[in-house]
């Protein structure tokens, strides 16, 4: 048997997520089509990630089993992606592994985007991209929570009842913060997410940035370890799993 790893970019917003649900489509579902057509085997891949329903990424990665060698990449990458493309999703690179790697479990650092426009004129190029927010963000107070999130922390504020993680206690890496034009990126690193932790951060951080919150408000609702004193959750279309390091 061979060991696969494949690098993947998808825009998620007409799928249900990342993985196998009754309701809709799933990207890993498609993928896996994909793959049996290809290698006329019945294929199961793992992800690296579970991506919620309308969140993209520019740098998901999966791994799989096959009995079948790809002998030539190129022509493996033309051909699964001709089956893919009209699905918007794109696999942009092939990597044979050893057969103990494991994609999910060997990750040692995932990175999320969060996309923010502030700006009053409705979003075009980047509808279901980004978050698009008409009151004026302070990026100052945005950068001074950010500050708070960073390190080994209690999230439970900002984990979704359905989480199946054993430990609500997770370590941000690091947030970086920067304001091109109209446009915010917020970069979240960690071994490892909560669900729907990233999307409720950016929600928190959302109301302390338009002078909803206070700090002193914004620290309590996170230090309360309470989900009733989360915020709404930023919606999906600006999120992005932007890289994984292995």
């Amino acid at each position: 048997m061979y060991n696969y790893l494949i690098k993947i970019e998808y825009d998620g917003s007409k799928f249900v997520g990342w993985q196998y649900q009754k309701n809709g489509i799933s990207i890993q579902g498609t993928i896996e089509k994909a793959l049996k057509k290809l290698l006329k085997n019945k294929i199961k891949i793992i992800g690296a990630g579970r991506t919620d329903k309308g969140v993209h990424a520019f740098s998901q990665f999966a791994n799989f089993m096959t009995k079948k060698r790809i002998e030539n990449k190129n022509q493996f990458l033309n051909s699964i992606n001709y089956f893919l493309q009209r699905n918007l999703i794109s696999i942009v690179d092939v990597k044979k592994k050893k057969s103990k790697f494991n994609s999910r479990f060997d990750a040692k650092e995932r990175t999320y985007e969060y996309r923010i426009i502030n700006r009053q004129g409705l979003l075009s190029i980047d509808k279901n991209k980004a978050w698009l927010i008409k009151k004026k963000l302070n990026i100052s107070l945005l950068k001074k929570g950010a500050k708070f999130l960073e390190g080994t922390h209690d999230f439970s504020t900002f984990r979704a009842a359905s989480c199946s993680a054993k430990s609500p206690i997770k370590k941000i890496n690091s947030i970086k913060i920067k304001k091109i034009g109209d446009t915010i990126f917020i970069k979240f690193s960690s071994k490892s997410f909560l669900q729907n932790q990233v999307r409720s951060m950016v929600g928190c951080l959302q109301h302390l940035a338009i002078n909803k919150w206070s700090i002193k408000k914004f620290r309590k609702a996170f230090e309360s370890k309470q989900r009733k004193e989360c915020a709404p959750p930023a919606p999906a279309c600006g999120l992005f799993l932007f890289n994984i390091k292995y």
